[in-house]
């Protein structure tokens, strides 16, 4: 499945590094295994979003995954993707942009012409590539402006009619501006995890050092050994005993000043919720714990 990682250490801009892929031995496993496409999103200092991603795939220039970048950010934006909506091209691949906000997404959404429909033409417009998820932006991002660009209500309106409306297997998703991060995961087919990291972590003096189980994603950051931040992650990333997987439906929300809320907007399940023996065979492959 897709692997998600969002992170805030606001007000402090922090310097981190990301490898999106870990370990040389990744990049030699059978291509069916590999990722469809690796992206880091972030903020310059002038509060610019940028991301650096790429379709990493057995025809693709793999450099791309195999490069530490080394960035600074108050908020940042990984992914790991296996597709299932969408050709292997960078327009498909995440972090997406819109509005100065950046957004990825692990899931699958049917009934694209429905949802088409509904974002009528000048939010379709918007749309670049083929997948699911970056309609499912565009319908947040009108819903922000139609709300007076209060995110929160855009995330949960845009959520709830897609609840409602369409098949559903999984809604998680992060999205961050330059100050802020708000994640949710919904209904319970992925698991999404949150950690309030204090300052020098659990062990109160160490720096930031993250690495997915499956070798797909590791993060370091030396300021963060001084700093508190928030990180949210589709697995626990290491031994700390703070983290804890969202509930099914639940928004997060990690405010300017590193506070970090969390409600259930979601309490039931999708009206027409898909289970993995219901998705296309690229979907449903795309969606199996790798």
């Amino acid at each position: 499945m897709c692997r998600l990682f969002g992170m805030s250490s606001t007000p402090l801009r922090a310097r981190a590094t990301f490898w999106l892929l870990d370990a040389p031995d990744s990049l030699s496993v059978q291509s069916r295994r590999d990722p469809d496409g690796t992206g880091l999103g972030f903020f310059d200092a002038a509060g610019v979003p940028q991301v650096h991603k790429a379709p990493v795939a057995a025809y693709a220039d793999r450099a791309f995954a195999e490069e530490a970048r080394t960035v600074e950010s108050a908020t940042f934006l990984a992914h790991i993707r296996f597709a299932s909506t969408g050709r292997l091209e960078t327009r498909n691949t995440h972090p997406f942009e819109q509005d100065g906000r950046l957004f990825a997404h692990n899931g699958v959404i049917e009934g694209l012409d429905a949802l088409d429909a509904h974002l009528g033409p000048a939010a379709r417009a918007t749309v670049r590539g083929d997948t699911d998820s970056e309609r499912f932006f565009a319908l947040i991002t009108r819903e922000i402006a139609a709300h007076g660009g209060d995110v929160t209500a855009g995330i949960v309106r845009a959520a709830r009619w897609i609840a409602d409306g369409l098949p559903v297997y999984s809604l998680n998703l992060v999205l961050t501006t330059r100050d802020e991060l708000w994640a949710l995961r919904y209904p319970d087919t992925h698991e999404l995890f949150v950690l309030e990291r204090a300052a020098g972590g659990h062990h109160g003096s160490r720096h930031l050092d993250h690495s997915g189980t499956g070798g797909r994603l590791r993060v370091h950051s030396h300021d963060l050994s001084e700093a508190p931040a928030v990180v949210v992650a589709s697995e626990a990333m290491d031994d700390n005993p703070g983290w804890r997987p969202l509930e099914s439906g639940e928004l997060l929300h990690v405010g300017p000043d590193l506070a970090a809320t969390g409600r259930v907007v979601l309490p039931g399940p999708p009206r027409h919720r898909l289970a993995l023996g219901d998705l296309r065979p690229e979907a449903a492959r795309s969606q199996k714990a790798r």
